[in-house]
């Protein structure tokens, strides 16, 4: 029985459409929505909270001009940098969730504590992520003979910066699981979007003030060159530790963090690479952090939801989605059409206001944002639960996989969704 004060969502008939096109009936849907009418509330305020936080990284992206050309290899290095801070503390607010649900979540901060070793874990993750992504951001731009600084440089930057941000982010995730305990609201409803977004406000800031290191060259090269012996060592410990929570978070997220800092540099490749052919206005700009970062937090609350699912035996790993699975996916959906008008209305509304930043016509701007928010979706849906199935079907934990997986994916595909948006429509 859903809430009084919970008002039951109207279908869209394209919903409506698709319903009978898949043999879910409305009625379900409209009655799934009337039951998670505190999720879909929960969920939007978060979105909206994190729209306005990703709207402050994009003001600054757009207003760094200056200092991003006088840093070579920076802007690669963005995306990575804050896909990371969003996908190991995106999954740790994702395996918090899980260990409320199951009753292992305790408040204690202590070493042995559920928490502590948690928090341990995303640590060792955080350190080894940093260094990585900036080796690979030197490496990638390298080998496609863009201009960058040396190794040891931006591998200073990435660490620096991955530091700062992350005392944020532990202090937030660790605040909002316990304020979930407490009064019994769904983390991962709200994690995905709050997290990513205070990832986004914090990290490229960090970055930004990381920067300043490279005054002091040879500080910056003895910077680098500390932080990745520590990184070898941290991911050594956290490999060969005695405790089995700590080794297998360590294991299983080494790699598919790997691979997402790969993709994530990538995906600073193209922006870097076609920022002055296909972002030369600066209104564009402004729109890349909260459009990724939304994309990111869709996925990551769907992924969240499944993966918790799986972990209670509510939804089998099946091959194709089964009914509760599609029901949250359109639920994803309403979420997605509020979240993405509000990219829009935002983002031209920061462009208005920020000086030096001409910007384009709400019209323009919402036709680019929705565009791209269509190409995106099946794509963020389709990778959530291909992450949370097949990791769950081979035995690996979907809280560890799924939100790096599909952060990843949507950092790349969602600058490709934008850049795709801005063609079709000639801006």
């Amino acid at each position: 029985m859903s809430p009084r004060w919970a008002p039951v969502p109207r279908v869209p008939r394209l919903l409506k459409l698709l319903g009978r096109a898949i043999g879910l009936p409305v009625t379900t849907v409209r009655a799934y929505w009337a039951q998670e009418a505190r999720s879909i509330r929960t969920g939007s305020q978060a979105l909206a909270l994190g729209l306005g936080a990703t709207l402050v990284a994009g003001i600054v992206l757009a207003s760094s001009e200056e200092r991003l050309e006088g840093v070579p290899g920076l802007l690669a290095l963005i995306p990575a940098a804050i896909g990371m801070r969003g996908a190991i503390f995106g999954a740790l607010g994702s395996r918090l969730a899980t260990g409320i649900l199951t009753g292992e979540f305790d408040r204690d901060l202590s070493r042995t504590s559920y928490l502590g070793r948690q928090v341990e874990a995303s640590t060792v993750l955080s350190l080894a992520s940093a260094l990585q992504a900036g080796a690979i951001a030197w490496a990638v731009s390298a080998a496609l003979g863009l201009t960058t600084v040396p190794l040891l440089q931006l591998v200073a930057i990435s660490l620096i910066g991955a530091v700062l941000s992350s005392i944020v982010l532990f202090l937030v995730v660790i605040t909002m699981a316990r304020r979930s305990q407490a009064v019994g609201f769904n983390l991962d409803d709200a994690g995905a979007p709050i997290i990513t977004a205070t990832g986004d406000l914090v990290t490229l800031p960090a970055l930004l003030l990381a920067t300043l290191v490279l005054d002091v060259p040879w500080l910056a090269n003895t910077t680098g060159a500390v932080g990745l012996v520590a990184g070898v060592v941290a991911v050594i410990v956290g490999l060969r530790t005695e405790d089995p929570l700590i080794r297998r978070v360590v294991r299983e997220s080494l790699i598919v963090l790997t691979i997402a800092v790969t993709v994530d540099v990538l995906a600073g490749v193209v922006v870097e690479a076609r920022a002055e052919e296909q972002f030369s206005a600066a209104a564009l700009l402004v729109l890349i952090p909260p459009f990724i970062a939304n994309c990111g937090s869709l996925g990551g609350m769907l992924s969240s939801r499944l993966a918790s699912k799986l972990h209670v035996g509510q939804l089998d790993p099946r091959l194709l989605p089964g009914k509760l699975a599609i029901l949250d996916f359109s639920l994803t959906t309403l979420l997605a059409a509020l979240a993405f008008t509000g990219v829009a209305a935002a983002g031209w509304l920061a462009a208005v206001v920020v000086p030096g930043v001409a910007p384009l016509s709400l019209p323009v701007t919402l036709g680019v944002v929705l565009l791209a928010g269509l190409f995106a979706l099946p794509i963020l849906a389709l990778t959530a639960y291909v992450a949370a199935t097949v990791s769950f079907r081979f035995g690996f934990d979907p809280d560890n996989h799924g939100i790096p997986i599909v952060t990843a994916t949507m950092d790349l595909t969602g600058v490709l969704c934008l850049l795709a948006a801005v063609t079709l429509l000639a801006i």
